[in-house]
């Protein structure tokens, strides 16, 4: 994908909200994950995105794939998956992504990121079906928006509102109530994803055959993995963990959870 196009796409992306009204009074000035980014020699990057997920979820992946694709930054490629849904194993230098019937544990979606120093060297996505096969959940525009959502935390996005009653800010990296409105990337997101990466590194760790270390990596499904709490969002809920392996080495969770 070509810069002048994603600048064309970003033009009418800009375009929409404004003739929709869409923009909203309360944003946050950054919403980066700590600066964590992926390490990459040039730019744009490609990051592939490993398709777990069954066939009801294909498109809502493929959709995710293509919007953020339209970052000037990186790219984004829908390949075969390398690990299962059980336990959504990492894979080093790409992101997982898978779906199950994770269990009544309260969560809808989780997105994590392994590090090493300040750099991204995996991610994995799971999206809790037992909570998407109810009536409250199972609709397109709830899918789409824990999707688009969940795989933008892995390049190092947090969230630009953790209100769920603000009015929604017409992208997935909001909280909301009613997600009809906030399906995809806004442009503040590729600002953010445009600030993060503005700097070239000496090696990439978006390519798995260069990280020759042990993945590293937890076991997701089990909350008790996820290490301490260390943001909540303003519901009072637990919605950033931390899993601290010393050596610089981390795991950070993020959790969507359901009513």
């Amino acid at each position: 994908m070509t810069t002048s196009f994603r600048r064309f796409a970003k033009f009418v992306a800009v375009a929409v909200l404004l003739s929709a009204g869409t923009f909203a009074t309360v944003t946050y000035a950054s919403h980066s994950w700590g600066d964590y980014h992926w390490a990459r020699t040039a730019t744009p990057f490609t990051l592939k995105l490993g398709d777990n997920v069954s066939p009801s979820w294909d498109a809502y992946l493929s959709t995710a794939s293509t919007d953020w694709s339209l970052s000037s930054v990186l790219d984004t490629s829908v390949v075969p998956g390398q690990s299962n849904q059980k336990n959504c194993r990492g894979t080093n230098g790409r992101v997982e992504v898978c779906n199950r019937k994770y269990g009544n544990n309260g969560w809808l979606g989780i997105a994590s990121i392994s590090i090493t120093d300040s750099h991204i060297t995996q991610g994995k996505v799971m999206l809790n079906d037992t909570y998407f096969n109810t009536n409250a959940y199972n609709t397109p525009a709830w899918r789409q928006f824990v999707t688009c959502q969940e795989i933008g935390h892995t390049f190092g996005l947090s969230h630009q509102d953790e209100d769920f009653y603000n009015s929604n800010l017409g992208t997935c990296m909001d909280y909301a109530s009613n997600p009809t409105t906030n399906q995809h990337p806004n442009i503040h997101d590729y600002e953010m994803l445009e600030t993060l990466y503005a700097h070239l590194d000496s090696y990439t760790t978006a390519l798995g055959s260069i990280l020759t270390s042990k993945p590293l990596d937890v076991d997701t499904s089990d909350r008790s993995e996820w290490g301490r709490s260390i943001r909540t969002s303003r519901d009072g809920r637990s919605s950033l963990y931390e899993r601290d392996f010393g050596n610089d080495q981390k795991v950070f969770t993020f959790v969507i959870w359901a009513d």
